[in-house]
């Protein structure tokens, strides 16, 4: 099952998509990786999931990764006593963590002492998504008088985010652990970390990891995370562009020149980058999606993503298949653009002075001039896979490895079609590597026998980062 494009798609299962034949239906339209949400359902589910994934992808040939997107904190007021209050714009409105007693017109419990200890006069709270704002006026460690901004109605428990503080807390819950541990158990490929502030969450999750084979994405959703990007992604393994709370967030008008930021930070460090929410939102309900947002899509697509996500459209939508269908043929109608490439190689990141990069450099350059067919990599921990999408090559990278998990992983990569080779990848000679190249390329549909192939890999075998060897073959 090649794909026959560059950009990544994926998609979360949820109560649309939760049987073997939707599952496999997602694949052959163009799913690569399963996001599994641990907001919602519980841990049977998702290993049911998992478990479904894993067949299907016995039965197509094609590694796929799987996501773990744990939920981190939700920050929420109390309840009130009529179950919901209209907050009029100008009125004084008191916030406190007295939770024995029901809310009113005038105040709420907000049960979050880490927010209290956090605010500042000027502070601003955004309550339900950011349909009600305050700003803050006077606060202690157990109270704050606000001032409504912007007025509405306000109901039990709804969602407040505090978008210009760095609050004290961790990103990982109670909760965030025990669905880490199990995704852990269950063998996911990927992990990714909610409500990312500072670079210091990434090290704390990365110690719960351990040794063990996940990878971290980081979701960023917070200006504070903005205001410190370059460290967090050095930190990270992936990024997530989550624009559903970064817009709440932050101004809307700001979301699609932070979106670029993100991106170009991500293709110069070489870490895969996905751009997540109300991609194609209006296909939860239609079969077909809007103008804008199929331009949102191709936007991400020309900016050189790895990939891009869709959530409620294949977890909970209507036309679930329909909307991966409709992704795998924008990226396609986009990378098939002359233009297309004509902005991936003016955004392409200066090399760094490295033999990896180096020898990336003249891969890039080699497929290009004798029009190869694609170029191969063989990779035991997917660095040279990963510093190969870094050049963003007109060809194809087949990616060889003797690790499943390492291949799952690469199928969210930009370019990337992995290939896992078995027990038998264990390679100790050039020659073997290149014969290997030549038959997998054939077997894989990517060449014809008289093509080049470019082949990069890193000697002694098996060490992993050693991108330090290149060669041109021909089939």
């Amino acid at each position: 099952m090649r794909r026959d494009r560059n950009a990544k798609i994926v998609a979360t299962l949820g109560p649309a998509s939760n049987d073997h034949a939707t599952i496999r239906a997602l694949v052959e339209a163009g799913a690569d990786v399963f996001r599994l949400n641990f907001s919602h359902g519980d841990h049977a589910d998702h290993k049911a999931r998992l478990d479904t994934i894993r067949a299907v992808e016995a039965e197509v040939g094609r590694p796929v990764a799987t996501l773990a997107d744990l939920q981190g904190p939700k920050l929420r007021l109390g309840v009130f006593a009529e179950g919901k209050v209209v907050l009029e714009a100008g009125q004084s409105f008191r916030l406190d963590l007295d939770t024995s007693t029901p809310g009113d017109a005038v105040r709420a419990p907000m049960p979050h002492p880490e927010i209290f200890a956090a605010l500042k006069p000027g502070a601003q709270l955004l309550i339900d998504d950011g349909r009600v704002w305050l700003e803050v006026q006077s606060c202690g460690p157990d109270f704050a008088e606000t001032r409504v901004t912007v007025g509405g109605p306000v109901s039990n428990r709804k969602g407040v985010n505090v978008p210009s503080v760095v609050l004290p807390i961790s990103p990982l819950t109670e909760k965030d652990r025990r669905d880490l541990a199990y995704a852990l158990e269950i063998g996911v490929d990927w992990v990714a970390l909610s409500f990312v502030q500072r670079p210091e969450d990434i090290d704390e999750l990365r110690e719960l990891i351990g040794a063990r084979p996940q990878k971290i994405i980081a979701k960023l959703e917070k200006p504070a995370a903005i205001d410190a990007l370059e460290a967090i992604v050095e930190r990270t393994d992936a990024v997530m562009v989550a624009r559903g709370d970064l817009g709440v967030e932050m101004p809307a008008e700001q979301v699609p020149a932070i979106q670029k930021r993100i991106v170009r930070a991500c293709r110069r460090t070489g870490k895969p980058v996905i751009v997540a929410t109300q991609m194609l939102e209006s296909m939860v309900a239609a079969p077909v999606p809007t103008r804008a947002e199929a331009s949102d899509v191709a936007t991400a697509v020309y900016d050189g993503a790895d990939a891009v996500m869709l959530s409620a459209e294949s977890a909970s939508g209507q036309y679930p298949v329909q909307a991966v269908a409709m992704m795998n043929n924008i990226i396609r109608e986009v990378e098939s653009d002359a233009y297309y490439r004509t902005v991936i190689d003016a955004n392409r990141p200066a090399p760094e002075p490295a033999v990896a990069d180096a020898i990336c450099g003249a891969m890039r350059q080699a497929g290009d001039l004798l029009g190869a067919a694609a170029t191969v990599t063989f990779t035991t921990s997917g660095s040279t896979a990963l510093r190969a999408a870094r050049e963003r090559p007109a060809t194809p990278i087949l990616s060889l490895t003797p690790d499943a998990n390492v291949a799952r992983r690469l199928a969210l990569v930009w370019g990337n079609h992995p290939v896992h080779l078995g027990n038998d990848g264990a390679f100790t000679d050039i020659e073997r590597v290149v014969a290997e190249a030549g038959a997998v390329a054939l077997r894989e549909g990517f060449a014809q026998a008289g093509d080049y192939l470019v082949v990069t890999a890193g000697m002694p075998f098996g060490n992993s980062g050693t991108t330090n060897l290149l060669r041109i073959v021909r089939v």
